[in-house]
């Protein structure tokens, strides 16, 4: 057999590194700002359950004051600061986490007969910002519709 002639290489197609390094650049910074927006994603899911929390724990403890007397309302101190957990739950998640100060004081008018209700819950998310949400009620003697029919409509 006679020996066949050397055939002269092609050039083969492929990447050049430039190539190759710019592609791995774009793909770099695509991931990197995908888990920047997955991070600020997660930063608002945490405040909306803490909200929430937040929102339940107010609730809970105003509606245990809608239940008390007149009497047991008198007797409150002015303020009191407490863990969200002593009458909302005792789940793990909760001790020691949310801290709610009621405050109640005298109305200006008729200080004896309406007390004025302000429950605030405090917290800190897992990024270490400090929230705060508040809510106020009128609390009177003799119910709301005493409040209603001698104060608002005189």
């Amino acid at each position: 057999m006679a020996p066949t002639p050397s055939r002269p290489r092609r050039r083969q197609g492929g990447f050049t590194i430039v190539e190759v390094s710019m592609a791995s650049f774009i793909m770099a910074f695509g991931i990197a700002t995908s888990i920047i927006a997955m991070q600020a994603g997660y930063k608002h899911i945490d405040l909306a359950r803490g909200t929430t929390l937040a929102s339940q724990i107010i609730q809970s403890e105003m509606e245990r004051l809608r239940m008390m007397s007149w009497t047991m309302i008198n007797a409150l101190p002015a303020t009191e600061t407490f863990d969200g957990a002593d009458y909302f739950s005792d789940h793990a998640s909760i001790n020691n986490v949310y801290t709610v100060t009621r405050t109640v004081t005298g109305d200006a008018t008729r200080p004896t007969e309406i007390k004025n209700i302000n429950v605030s819950v405090r917290w800190q998310s897992y990024d270490l910002r400090w929230h705060q949400r508040s809510f106020s009620a009128i609390y009177a003697k003799n119910g709301l519709y005493d409040y209603y029919y001698t104060i608002a409509h005189p």
